[in-house]
């Protein structure tokens, strides 16, 4: 067993990718832009600096922060009404605690939302840390925040387990070296995140399963 895990939180502990993704797409029409895949591929996973290059790269003439705000905005007040859990959301940070194992979230998100999604998710006890994008130079698929979290919870990133269900999270995880898990949400597995990473799973529960039989 690794000494910490390390997690992200919207579309892995939150069932919340979803909801940027339509939130995003009222945004588009709003600002009278097409709503393309490759868009919301592109803005998948960043920090609120990197969310604000992508816009001004598919969509050059608008104002790219008021459209990421006007996007975020959105997700915050449907969030107050609910927060959707992912299965297995509480149920693995508990038995990684109760095995000694310090956690730590590791989200894009900024910092505030962060803290307030797992606070209403009633997830906010159940991490050593939280470190949101913000906190660090480079956004995902940069290792930053990553070994930020490790840093933070007293690890050795190669002592830890990264679980992400983003292409840029698993490479940033990749980068830092941990051994790093994929838990499928909205987008497959690449070439080189299957290669990189130590499991693919399709939820929190199996990859408990795993840990417990000893397979991970």
């Amino acid at each position: 067993m690794k000494q910490g895990a390390i997690f992200d939180m919207d579309g892995l502990l939150l069932d919340t990718e979803r909801l940027y993704y339509k939130s995003m797409e009222e945004t588009t029409r709003r600002f009278g832009v097409p709503h393309t895949q490759a868009f919301e591929d592109a803005l998948a996973g960043t920090n609120d600096a990197q969310g604000i290059a992508v816009i001004r790269h598919f969509y050059p003439t608008v104002d790219a922060p008021a459209m990421l705000e006007d996007c975020t905005a959105r997700v915050r007040r449907w969030l107050e009404r609910d927060v959707p859990l992912k299965p297995g959301a509480r149920e693995l940070p508990l038995y990684f605690r109760e095995h000694g194992v310090r956690t730590a979230v590791a989200s894009s998100t900024e910092k505030a939302l962060v803290l307030r999604s797992l606070r209403l998710a009633g997830l906010d006890g159940s991490f050593d840390a939280v470190v949101s994008g913000q906190e660090v130079a480079h956004g995902k698929p940069a290792p930053d925040i990553i070994l930020r979290a490790a840093e933070l919870i007293g690890c050795a990133p190669e002592d830890c387990f990264v679980f992400e269900d983003s292409i840029s999270g698993c490479r940033a995880g990749i980068a830092a070296g941990c051994a790093t898990v994929m838990v499928i949400d909205l987008f497959q597995p690449t070439e080189d995140v299957r290669a990189g990473c130590v499991g693919i799973f399709r939820s929190l529960p199996e990859v408990q399963q795993a840990l417990e039989r000893g397979k991970l």
